[in-house]
């Protein structure tokens, strides 16, 4: 395969040197280009970044790639990359084939439905077409996320042994995937979802039947802009944790109908 130099750095048959934490969206989009050529068919964008609700150093950057071959040669040229990619913090490409991308909207329906709705083509051509999402598949993998998390959440809770500072580590961490499932839940009652957080708490908080003031509280903890004080954490997780018990509730006994 031989070596190929991009971007200040450069692809050994599947080693990679330069400067990791310097890469940028541009450099792995070139890299991209290098390690598959012609079998790379588009690179995307998606999620908060990809609708400028990017938060530096907390916010991940999740690419899409899609490819027209996908063996373990390739997995092996396009690892060094996707390792470097990591160390920038943000997770390795999500990798699928054409085919697999046109036949998986129906077991993948939230994260089509975010992809669909908050995304930036960076290269090749748009994947979209003919992509849809069934409301019955969403509501039965939101309801599943939904409860994993809610189980998780109190596995952590348990897990922190009432210690302020180890729950106020777990609430950042499990803000992501809450507002994936928020932003799933109002597509489900027919609402396009407020790419703002506090304000997609509060429709989600409407909708379900719960205070909407924890999970805002926690936005505002990741985002800087009012920290949460160790006093504050234990009623900020019981009001979070409630929130997260009656969204189960309203998925569970709504079936998918909206208002």
């Amino acid at each position: 395969m031989g070596s190929v130099a991009v971007a200040g750095s450069v692809v050994v048959a599947g080693a990679l040197t330069g400067d990791l934490m310097a890469m940028t969206l541009d450099d792995l989009v070139k890299q991209l280009q290098a390690v598959y050529g012609d079998d790379l068919v588009t690179v995307v964008l998606y999620g908060s970044a990809a609708v400028g609700d990017h938060i530096p150093k907390r916010s991940d950057y999740n690419v899409l790639v899609i490819v027209r071959d996908l063996g373990m040669s390739w997995l092996d040229a396009a690892a060094a990359l996707a390792r470097a990619w990591a160390e920038t913090g943000s997770p390795a490409p999500m990798t699928l084939t054409e085919a697999e991308w046109r036949s998986s909207a129906d077991i993948f329906p939230m994260e089509y439905a975010d992809i669909l709705e908050r995304h930036k083509v960076l290269a090749g051509t748009p994947p979209f077409d003919g992509i849809t999402v069934d409301p019955v598949h969403l509501r039965l993998q939101v309801e599943h996320e939904a409860m994993g998390k809610l189980i998780q959440l109190r596995q952590g809770i348990l897990l922190s042994g009432g210690d302020a500072k180890r729950q106020l580590e777990l609430l950042p961490r499990t803000l992501s995937t809450f507002m994936t499932i928020f932003r799933s839940v109002l597509r489900l009652h027919s609402v396009v979802p407020s790419s703002d957080s506090e304000q997609l708490s509060r429709d989600v908080g409407a909708k379900a039947g719960f205070d909407a003031e924890p999970f805002i509280a926690v936005v505002r903890h990741v985002r800087g802009k009012q920290k949460l004080a160790s006093s504050d954490v234990r009623s900020v997780m019981a009001g979070y944790l409630e929130g997260a018990t009656r969204l189960v509730r309203h998925l569970d006994t709504a079936h998918g109908k909206t208002d």
